[in-house]
């Protein structure tokens, strides 16, 4: 007994490792780390794996992660994770307006550490509150935006979904951002008023947007000088009972995959719900 499991273990050592693979698997890509290697001191760099283009150069494939919001993100926990994962990691984005309630040293300490490793740092959805309690100021508007400036954010993140303005004005907000020398990236969905505990039932009652409607307010907010178009999660993978790939797939199919982002609050779920996940712009709730 103990010779024939010898024999075996010398005969499975001695045999190709393809060998033991069934041939319906696809393999990873024999292209191993490259330049990744260089930037990325990791023991596994000679196996191979998807190749993923250099932080400083890609347009495309992006990872934006949550800052403070449903917890408290300190500068430590951010230096450390970043030290980590830092080369995966494009963006941090705020959210609710959390920094609003941060002393400003503080506030700036956090986007000070996002900058050293070389990420961008984001509002997050705010400024509907900002017209909101200003009845649509525009002095009041615009010192939002300067102040969001002066503090270090890059990205100025544009929501709508709980409140309702004309696609023009939205256009024109974006150019106000741009004047203020920060990036506007609108958000845009299928779903109106969605967002925290709102339940399938109650929002399947309230119906969605045809996805050219979507499409057609993207294209006009990159014409006003969007930096990119963030995709609202909430009708296409979150809150819905099936998923909805044809979503996906017509605005895949219509926008320049360098100019959108899907928010993944499900994360799998875009990873599954996409034909070329790697190369997939994504904002993960979680990190």
């Amino acid at each position: 007994m103990l010779a024939s499991t010898s024999n075996l273990l010398r005969s499975v050592v001695r045999a190709p490792l393809t060998r033991y693979i069934p041939s319906h698997t696809r393999l990873l890509s024999t292209t191993s780390f490259l330049d990744i290697q260089k930037r990325v001191d990791t023991p596994f760099a000679f196996l191979p794996a998807n190749t993923l283009e250099s932080k400083e150069t890609r347009t495309k494939g992006l990872t934006e992660i949550r800052g403070p919001y449903y917890a408290p993100v300190t500068n430590t926990y951010l230096h450390e994770l970043l030290s980590d994962w830092g080369e995966y990691v494009d963006g941090i984005k705020f959210a609710g307006g959390a920094f609003s309630l941060m002393p400003e040293d503080r506030l700036k300490g956090l986007i000070d550490t996002v900058h050293k490793h070389g990420c961008y740092v984001s509002t997050g959805g705010y400024i509907e509150r900002v017209i909101a309690a200003s009845s649509g100021n525009k002095d009041v508007i615009s010192k939002y935006l300067t102040t969001c400036k002066n503090m270090g954010f890059d990205v100025l993140e544009l929501s709508s979904g709980f409140i309702s303005i004309p696609t023009e004005d939205w256009a024109s907000l974006i150019e106000l951002t741009t004047a203020h020398g920060l990036k506007p990236k609108p958000e845009v969905g299928i779903q109106w008023g969605a967002g925290g505990d709102a339940s399938v039932a109650e929002l399947e009652s309230a119906g969605t947007r045809d996805p050219k409607w979507l499409i057609d307010r993207a294209n006009t907010f990159l014409d006003a000088g969007a930096h990119m178009i963030m995709i609202e999660s909430e009708g296409i993978t979150e809150n819905v009972s099936s998923w909805r790939t044809d979503v996906i797939s017509a605005i895949t199919s219509a926008l320049p995959a360098e100019k959108i982002m899907f928010e993944a609050c499900r994360f799998p779920r875009i990873l599954l719900s996409h034909p070329e996940p790697r190369r997939t712009s994504q904002f993960i709730h979680r990190p």
